[in-house]
């Protein structure tokens, strides 16, 4: 029985336990690098506001991640020594890894990026985007302005899941993605994201503390930072679920759709709320594998 273990603490990654199959190692070496080469490994790049998530998939299992702050825009060699630090010698090297994709919601930092990756891994990345020729529709006025996020989730949540979704994206932004299950993206809703509405409150008021927007005990809080949490966290979960009910009644199918939660608050949210069906928190890494494989088959 393969044993997990937890990875050391490398760069502004937080500790995770380690994926099942990644808990084995070949002196001090994990197993799943010790397999480089051996198989069809791919690095995924999801770059959004405020972090980057990196993920190594080999073949179908995302085998290793990291989340990284969005910092302000590096160099290309930064980038690379960076990728190198993080993924290892044995994935950032000329056939160490089959290749990358990259979706990026951040201008300022994908071309630097797309260098990084090339010096890194050999060989150009492949760029998830409303432009990429991918197997979906998107069904909206301005296609070419839809997010490259939206795209990797409709990706996902339609091949994955193969049924009607909103796939809640609980990122700096908290979008709504309404996808058929042929992989038809309908459009969606926007609003600000949690920290962004928790962080202009803190801003702009003088006597109201800093405070990490943890559940609180009760929702009548005695305390200003328990207030806080509570206004926060109970506002958001209960604007999500007055959205997701208004989609839908204007859903255009019969069946009601799936409900899925991703994103850095989705695990926060999810306990609260009663429309969120399920968390999966790299359904736009999934949706970036998928697309780095359908346009390179």
């Amino acid at each position: 029985m393969r044993r997990a273990c937890t990875w050391p603490r490398r760069g502004n990654h937080t500790r995770r336990r380690a994926p099942r199959g990644v808990g084995r190692f070949r002196g001090s070496v994990p197993l799943w690098i010790s397999r480089v080469g051996e198989s069809a490994v791919i690095v995924a790049f999801d770059v959004g506001n405020s972090e980057i998530t990196i993920g190594i998939f080999e073949l179908e299992e995302l085998i290793s991640h990291w989340r990284l702050t969005t910092a302000a825009p590096r160099t290309a060699d930064e980038l690379a020594l960076l990728i190198r630090s993080i993924t290892g010698p044995e994935v950032a090297s000329p056939g160490g890894a089959e290749g990358s994709a990259i979706c990026s919601v951040v201008p300022a930092i994908t071309p630097m990026l797309a260098e990084a990756c090339e010096m890194s891994f050999g060989r150009k990345p492949i760029m998830i985007d409303a432009r990429a020729k991918l197997p979906i529709i998107l069904d909206v006025e301005e296609p070419f302005t839809v997010g490259a996020d939206r795209v990797a989730n409709t990706l996902a949540a339609s091949r994955i899941y193969k049924r009607d979704a909103i796939v809640v994206d609980l990122g700096t932004a908290t979008t709504y993605d309404c996808i058929t299950a042929d992989g038809k993206f309908l459009g969606g809703v926007i609003q600000p994201g949690i920290m962004i509405s928790a962080d202009t409150l803190f801003r702009r008021t003088a006597q109201l503390p800093a405070t990490d927007i943890v559940p609180p005990k009760r929702v009548i809080a005695r305390r200003t930072d328990e207030c806080i949490r509570a206004g926060v966290l109970y506002g958001a979960v209960d604007s999500i679920d007055g959205i997701v009910r208004r989609i839908k009644k204007d859903w255009p199918n019969k069946k009601p759709p799936l409900v899925i939660a991703t994103g850095g608050m989705a695990e926060t949210i999810r306990p609260h709320s009663a429309e969120l069906e399920l968390v999966d928190p790299f359904l736009t890494l999934k949706g970036i594998r998928l697309g780095y494989e359908l346009l390179t088959g």
